[in-house]
């Protein structure tokens, strides 16, 4: 049956992709993702009710003739989804049948028109995925005519053939649903999979709690626990239970995502206990435009100049010891790191060292984007960077002489690292071959909603 993973994960749209225990995220589908799966369900569904027709035994001649059906085609017109509120999503569907019959006189081809109606209840399993599951089907078929209009066939035997197509097809029409039902779980079950942040963290989604269906749309509680070295990531202090408001986000989207304060803080914590924040910064000594060697220092810093009569290469060792911390208000998101720098210089016998140190604060823009599934970010410096003197070997230093240099050679490494990190981005929730469309991101005060229509691409 290849048609079920196809229509599986068609069906899966109704559904946001979802994570474990701590709600900080909700997703939200809209009437309008129900509009989309209707119109590119269509086809899968046409291929899953192409059920197997067994024969008919025709009894109106002197001998028992076992004759042949076989389903031709099936087009599906229309396919409807509504949300039944406290409940799931309400499947209507419209399917003309095309049979032929292989009769021994001359085959012979009939029509015949169904109405589908099925209700799904949308649960939570013992693995935290979404479990999908039929409550009611049923079929409703309408009368059958033969293909050409001719008439040609003996209405006994046309009732008699009706009569057969239809029971079959009352029985096997909502078995194949149920069967395509089957297969959306199994979809969904793989939604406690790890997807990767870095070369050693993973995030992972499942839900918190059962889903609320509304007239409007369907929401589910999700929680991200992200991984480092498969141990989860645990701020120091528990996270308050997020709710999305209502109406947030753009009117009409497909889907309505809400990020807590408690994931971004979640991600920040990881890169900082990752060591990714890190970094060392040099200089080619030969270059011309080269800062960051000890004669650029002793200009500031006499005492580098005695100590190092001769021009020396030196190194920046940025280390966050503190987790960066970001602040989401409305219409604003920032990022304040706090890293701190020593600054080295090579001795004669190659080794480096320590001139002194800076215990350093830099407020940043955070300027956030989704790319297909991952949420990224883009950052730039806010003001300037803020500079105290931890510790020297050199003597007194004038940290408003020094600044002018770090603005030179500290501020764009450290952004151009920063800003690499960031556009490896962070997974959204969401399912195989589904894809974000044509979003719109919305800080508010302590959380960020991203509006967006949805693409699958089979």
């Amino acid at each position: 049956m290849a048609w079920a993973p196809r229509l599986g994960l068609l069906l899966a749209l109704l559904l946001p992709m979802v994570s474990a225990s701590t709600p900080g995220t909700v997703v939200r589908l809209n009437k309008a993702a129900l509009s989309y799966v209707s119109e590119i369900g269509k086809a899968p569904l046409q291929r899953a009710l192409q059920v197997t027709v067994p024969h008919f035994l025709d009894w109106s001649g002197e001998v028992l003739q076992p004759t042949r059906i076989r389903i031709l085609n099936v087009h599906v017109p229309r396919l409807h989804l509504k949300f039944i509120a406290g409940f799931g999503v309400r499947l209507l569907a419209a399917a003309n049948f095309t049979f032929k019959v292989f009769r021994a006189a001359e085959p012979l081809e009939l029509t015949l028109p169904v109405e589908l109606l099925a209700d799904t209840r949308v649960t939570q399993s013992s693995i935290r995925t979404p479990v999908v599951s039929i409550s009611t089907c049923s079929s409703f078929s309408g009368h059958a005519n033969e293909f050409d209009g001719s008439n040609s066939t003996s209405h006994a035997l046309l009732v008699l053939l009706q009569k057969h197509i239809k029971a079959v097809l009352s029985n096997k029409l909502c078995l194949s649903i149920s069967n395509l039902v089957q297969g959306v779980n199994v979809h969904l079950g793989t939604l406690i999979g790890l997807n990767p942040v870095g070369p050693e963290s993973q995030i992972r989604y499942s839900m918190v709690s059962v889903p609320t269906v509304t007239s409007d749309y369907i929401s589910l509680e999700v929680n991200a626990v992200l991984f480092l070295l498969g141990k989860p990531i645990v701020l120091p202090t528990d996270a308050t239970h997020f709710v999305l408001p209502r109406h947030v986000g753009t009117e009409g989207s497909m889907a309505t995502v809400g990020l807590s304060q408690h994931l971004f803080d979640s991600a920040l914590l990881l890169l900082q206990k990752s060591g990714a924040l890190n970094l060392d910064i040099t200089g080619q000594l030969r270059s011309d435009d080269n800062l960051l060697n000890t004669s650029a220092l002793g200009w500031l810093i006499p005492e580098v100049a005695r100590q190092f009569p001769e021009p020396m290469p030196v190194v920046l060792k940025v280390r966050l010891g503190a987790t960066p911390v970001a602040m989401l208000h409305t219409n604003n998101a920032t990022l304040r790191l706090q890293p701190f720098v020593e600054v080295l210089a090579a001795a004669s016998n190659s080794a480096f060292q320590s001139l002194f140190s800076l215990d350093v604060v830099v407020n940043l823009s955070l300027q956030l984007s989704v790319s297909k599934v991952k949420l990224q970010g883009t950052t730039s410096v806010l003001g300037d960077v803020q500079l105290t003197v931890a510790s020297s070997n050199v003597g007194f230093i004038d940290t408003d002489r020094v600044r002018a240099l770090m603005g030179t050679v500290f501020e764009k490494p450290l952004l151009d690292h920063l800003n690499a990190l960031l556009a490896m981005g962070i997974a959204l929730p969401g399912a195989v071959s589904l894809q974000y469309v044509a979003p719109e991101i919305f800080v508010y005060e302590g959380y960020v909603v991203i509006s967006s229509e949805l693409f699958y691409q089979s």
